[in-house]
């Protein structure tokens, strides 16, 4: 679910050699579930292994990790830790959608429709612990740096951002602006377009910047935090019933201080919003500096080739890639 404030948020299309050399934090279950949901046959079914293994996730990993590696481009994948327990509400409504969704695909099974499986099988994906290990184990063989949070990924990427351990959060949600991100990249892959129901449109990486953000909206750190809890987060999923973005940013700006905000709607609260604030003003992220491991290329060919049947002329290519992107490296530290 995450922020819903897309449409009142400022961007600005950046380029690959812009981003060359830098480091993005990107969480990791963001990701994992875009790969989960996309990387599928006709009908809906994930990329399998011979053993019914789901490796549509380590696909989608990666073949993407590398053509970012491939831009120059540093990585650090950060992982979800222990949940916080207002966000139990969330995880209930997505299990409801999840358990709608599984019944539609049933029914489009049975009728032999295709386009309906392809369609609602996307809506009840699962990452089993199984996967995280897995795709943990796969980043760190491909060098890639790996982190583990102890709460939300992204509020761990935003840290990672602000203490200049990375550039950027890449994400498609918009969570890590509300904790104070520094910049937020969207659309963080090489393809230039993406599927929708009218149609193919062209996309391109969108950088958010935090500053810039507050600037175009005129509000603080805190009035930001407040227009998030009004909108809705997966801490308060919904928001205040009858405020959409633009309504929510008028209620901010006419009342300033938090107190006073929530105050002129207590009538409509249905959730604490004081704790709901204290998670954004004081999140749950660790301080410690990310290690970025070696490539292992035996490895990788262990975790994709010989456990899961990728083809062996694919992964070498790939990791002829990452040979290039190396020697490279090296050159321009030798001049």
């Amino acid at each position: 679910m995450g922020l819903q404030i897309g449409d009142i948020v400022p961007r600005t299309e950046v380029t690959f050699e812009v981003l060359k050399g830098k480091v993005i934090a990107i969480d990791a279950f963001n990701a994992l579930y875009q790969f989960l949901s996309s990387i599928r046959q006709p009908d809906g079914i994930p990329l399998m292994d011979s053993q019914k293994r789901v490796t549509s996730h380590l696909s989608g990993l990666f073949y993407r990790s590398v053509a970012l590696l491939s831009e120059g481009i540093r990585l650090i994948y950060v992982f979800d830790g222990e949940y916080h327990p207002l966000k139990g509400k969330t995880h209930e409504l997505r299990a409801e959608a999840k358990s709608i969704a599984k019944e539609k695909y049933e029914e489009a099974k049975e009728e032999e429709d295709v386009e309906g499986m392809a369609r609602y099988a996307r809506g009840f994906i699962k990452l089993s612990p199984e996967m995280i290990v897995e795709s943990k184990e796969l980043l760190i063989a491909l060098g890639i740096g790996v982190m583990q949070a102890p709460g939300e990924g992204e509020m761990q990427c935003a840290e990672l951002v602000k203490n200049g351990q990375a550039y950027a959060v890449g994400s498609q949600d918009y969570d890590a602006l509300a904790v104070g991100g520094t910049r937020l990249i969207q659309n963080l892959t090489l393809s230039r377009k993406r599927k929708t129901a009218s149609g193919f449109v062209y996309i391109s990486p969108e950088i958010i910047e935090y500053e810039k953000v507050l600037n175009e909206l005129q509000v603080d750190a805190d009035q930001f935090i407040c227009l998030a809890i009004l909108v809705g987060t997966d801490f308060n999923p919904g928001g205040v019933k009858g405020i959409g973005p633009k309504k929510a940013l008028s209620l901010v700006h006419e009342k300033k201080y938090p107190v006073h905000i929530f105050r002129a709607i207590e009538e409509k609260l249905d959730f604490n919003w004081q704790e709901v604030f204290e998670i954004f003003k004081k999140p749950n992220v660790a301080h410690e500096r990310v290690v970025f491991p070696t490539l292992n290329e035996s490895r990788v060919k262990e975790i994709l080739v010989d456990r899961h049947e990728f083809s062996i002329e694919r992964v070498e290519n790939q990791l002829a890639k990452l040979r290039e992107v190396k020697k490279e490296s090296a050159q321009k530290k030798l001049f």
